[in-house]
C-alpha cells in the first residue's frame, strides 16, 4: 500500500499536479475547528448580501432547485495533504451571476464566507468568481457527511489542465455554509486572523505570514 500511494505521488509530482511541500494521501482527512452543527431542513436556510443589487435568501429545499454544477478537483490542505481527482457537486457563484440570480454593485471586490458559529474565511471576487470555486452538497456522487460539511461547504481546488486558475489551500472554502457576503474592502476570516497567509496561494506555499 505505501509503494503504491508513493508510486501515485511521483506520478502527480511528474505531472505537475503536487505542489511543493504537499504528499498524496489516498483518505480525505478530518480537520475543523469546533463541533459539528446540527442540520435541521426546516430551519436551514442560505443568505446572500452586502454589495449585492437584491439580497437573496433561501431555504433548503430552494437551494436544491438552483443550476447545478460538477466539478473534478485536486484538492491541497495547508496541513500538506493532497488530494487528487475528486468529484463535488454543487452550485458554482459563477452560473449565480450569469443567470442574474445573484446580481453585484459595481465596487464589490470580496468575498466573505459566512458559516455556522460565526466563522468566516475570504477570498478575493475574481477568485471565486473561477471554475474551481464550488458551493457544493455532494462528493463522489453521495452527500456531504456531517464531518465535510453536510450539507453545504465551499469548496476550492485545482483544476487540472487549468493553470489560468489561482487556487488558494483548502481552508478558503468553509464548511456548514451559511452565507455568502459581498464586500469592498478585504476582511481576513478565522484563520487568516489567527496567522494563515491571506491570499493562500498553494504553488507559492503561502501558508503563513512571514
Amino acid at each position: 500500500m505505501f509503494k503504491r500511494r508513493k508510486d501515485a505521488e511521483e506520478a502527480m509530482k511528474k505531472a505537475g499536479r503536487l505542489p511543493p511541500g504537499q504528499a498524496l494521501t489516498e483518505k480525505f482527512p478530518v480537520l475543523h475547528y469546533g463541533p459539528i452543527p446540527e442540520f435541521n431542513a426546516a430551519t436551514w436556510d442560505f443568505r446572500v448580501w452586502g454589495l449585492v443589487e437584491e439580497e437573496r435568501r433561501w431555504t433548503w429545499d430552494e437551494f436544491q432547485q438552483l443550476p447545478r454544477t460538477r466539478v473534478v478537483m485536486d484538492i491541497h490542505c495547508v496541513t500538506r495533504w493532497s488530494k487528487f481527482d475528486t468529484v463535488w457537486e454543487g452550485v458554482s457563484l459563477r452560473t449565480l451571476f450569469e443567470s442574474g440570480l445573484v446580481r453585484l454593485q459595481p465596487e464589490a471586490r470580496y468575498l466573505i464566507e459566512h458559516a455556522e458559529y460565526g466563522y468566516t474565511t475570504n477570498l478575493p471576487l475574481e477568485v471565486a468568481l473561477q471554475d474551481n470555486f464550488l458551493l457544493a452538497t455532494h462528493y463522489n456522487g453521495e452527500p456531504l457527511t456531517p464531518e465535510h460539511g453536510y450539507p453545504l461547504r465551499a469548496v476550492i481546488g485545482h483544476i487540472p489542465g487549468r493553470d489560468d486558475l489561482q487556487t488558494p489551500y483548502f481552508w478558503k472554502g468553509a464548511k456548514w455554509l451559511r452565507g455568502l457576503e459581498f464586500t469592498r474592502e478585504d476582511r481576513p476570516g478565522f484563520w487568516e486572523q489567527a496567522g494563515y497567509h491571506n491570499r493562500a496561494d498553494i504553488w507559492k506555499e503561502e501558508r503563513l505570514w512571514r
